[in-house]
């Protein structure tokens, strides 16, 4: 009699291995039986539905919402049961007592989690990475995180402000630093992580400490790495510099070669602008990799993207002193609404609209607007989803056009302006490059301009089931022992005897994303994008059912992911 049985699904094990009809037997935390298990004392009726591992996130940055939101929400509603943390160089430890204001604003800056939100959330009782790891223990974890140590915090802790002012470290600096990511490792850290994004700044518009590191820095961190013969090193590369993106991949293989560790870094497609840089990154990166590097792109499954709309107070359109920010703070969505509706100060909006805004025009020259099908939302735009023919069609101007898709929703209408990613059949020949990883969802970041956390979901009905891009059992794979097996998570990733009972069952005929919603859950009242998924039927994490048609259960299974386990 097992502890609890899964029973009548079809088995997909996250090898890449052909499904097949059968039962997932759980003891304590681990799977002990796939196939003809016999009973248990609690059942799951997966009839109709497949079963996989639970899904790993390697790109996210739930490094301060874990402390307040122990259902790391919304990864979980997805099928997610681990999540890597501090990407791109931005992480919380190590931290003084000195450096918390800093890093915290920081984390504002770059991945747009409010600056109070973390000053209140968080207890900041450690200083040590692997004091955070430490302190993150004792907190009530639904899921499994584990994380990087970053770039930033490092050069803030050992070089205080020279940090930020001065591009190249003195030797002795980088010793120190080096000293600190071997602490890290050796505290559990599962690498350290870097941005060269040059649009990665700081609250007073500097380039974030690390942006223009050298080689002899850049190197020194992965040969800690090396001696512990552990850990990822994570890049977020020059992909505001589209023409550097060559020598970049140049470096990193090399550093791969000569230390043995992965690379891998962050690659979304920007077509409009360079209309060949995909294949070209990609076709450096199978050289490299016949080379013996292993480097390893990371990219979404749809439009990277943001979302304007009342619903998160971010309209497109206005001066940050005329008519739309009058409009902004209204205390409500109803009285914006109803503010909006008046014809004076409709006037006054369209008229403000049309001469100002707060974002580049070449940002937001194209916005388009979500749409549900059959109860799905869609990714997949049209020509005539877009504000500009919506507008032409009606004979109205672009903020007209937004304001009635307001007043016609009742302030619930979004619209996305894509970044990257924006043609969704280059991004499905991403996808089916095997060294490609899927990554950038961005879980806990960019909460109120983004909501990009349901990537699972959406690879799963989008590109598995309408699009038949490849089979579910390849799309599981890339979901769960691939990642977990390039971060070395030990015993996750895969459904066989011995591993972790990280588990899901989804009913993939009915999996749908649903509309993005916007709460105001976080400390202090701030709000967030999230969005639900029906079909995902039941998430297990360390063997204890965590979700259930996505409700949770009460149970905080999760647990600390150290590279040393």
């Amino acid at each position: 009699m097992h502890d609890i049985v899964i029973g009548n699904g079809t088995v997909i094990d996250g090898t890449g291995a052909p499904g097949a009809r059968g039962d997932v037997a759980i003891d304590g935390d681990r799977v002990v039986a796939v196939g003809d298990v016999g009973s248990g004392r609690q059942t799951i009726d997966a009839d109709g539905c497949v079963v996989t591992p639970g899904f790993v996130d390697i790109h996210s940055h739930l490094d301060a919402q874990l402390h307040w939101d122990p259902l790391a929400s919304p990864a979980s509603l997805h099928g997610v049961t681990s999540v890597v943390m501090g990407n791109c160089g931005i992480t919380f430890a190590p931290c003084r007592p000195s450096d918390r204001e800093y890093l915290a604003g920081l984390m504002e800056s770059v991945e747009d989690i409010p600056k109070a939100t973390i000053i209140d959330g968080l207890d900041f009782n450690w200083e040590s990475f692997g004091e955070f790891l430490t302190a993150l223990d004792k907190l009530p974890m639904g899921i499994n995180a584990g994380g990087f140590v970053g770039h930033s915090a490092l050069r803030i802790h050992a070089m205080g402000e020279r940090g930020l002012k001065q591009h190249v470290a003195d030797p002795d600096d980088v010793e120190r630093m080096c000293q600190l990511v071997d602490e890290a490792m050796a505290g559990g850290a599962l690498g350290f992580s870097t941005s060269r994004v040059l649009g990665h700044v700081t609250p007073e518009g500097e380039s974030i400490p690390g942006t223009f590191a050298d080689e002899a820095e850049l190197f020194a961190y992965a040969r800690v790495l090396a001696k512990h013969g552990r850990g990822v090193y994570q890049v977020l590369p020059r992909l505001d510099d589209q023409p550097a993106m060559p020598s970049e991949i140049e470096w990193m293989a090399r550093l791969s070669a000569e230390s043995g560790r992965p690379v891998t870094f962050g690659y979304p497609e920007t077509l409009e602008a360079h209309p060949d840089a995909w294949r070209a990154t990609l076709a450096q990166v199978r050289e490299a990799n016949a080379a013996g590097s292993r480097v390893y792109p990371q990219t979404q499954v749809r439009s990277v993207g943001l979302l304007f709309g009342l619903l998160n107070n971010m309209p497109p359109f206005g001066g940050p002193n005329g008519a739309w920010a009058e409009l902004g703070k209204a205390p409500t969505l109803a009285a914006q609404l109803e503010l909006a509706r008046k014809p004076e100060f409709r006037a006054r909006l369209v008229a403000d609209g049309e001469s100002n805004s707060p974002f580049p025009a070449m940002l937001i020259r194209e916005l388009y607007l979500l749409k549900e099908r059959d109860g799905e939302q869609r990714y997949d735009f049209a020509p005539e989803d877009s504000i500009n023919a919506i507008a032409a069609k009606r004979g109205i101007s672009r903020v007209e056009a937004f304001l009635d898709a307001m007043f016609e929703s009742e302030g619930q209408a979004l619209f996305l302006c894509p970044i990257a990613n924006t043609n969704l059949e280059t991004v499905g020949r991403m996808l089916s490059d095997e060294n490609v990883l899927l990554g950038l969802a961005d879980s806990g970041a960019h909460c109120g301009q983004i909501m990009d956390a349901s990537l699972p979901s959406f690879l799963l009905s989008y590109w598995v089931r309408e699009q038949q891009l490849f089979p579910v059992e390849e799309a599981v794979r890339k979901l769960t022992s691939e990642p977990a097996r390039l971060f070395g998570l030990r015993d996750r990733g895969e459904l066989r005897p011995g591993a972790f009972a990280d588990v899901n069952v989804i009913d993939l005929d009915a999996l749908r994303l649903q509309r993005p919603d916007f709460v105001y859950d976080f400390p202090l009242g701030a709000g967030r994008f999230t969005q639900r998924a029906i079909g995902m039927r039941h998430t297990l994490v360390n063997g204890q059912p965590f979700m259930e048609d996505g409700e949770h259960t009460g149970a905080h299974a999760g647990r600390v992911l150290r590279s040393s386990d």
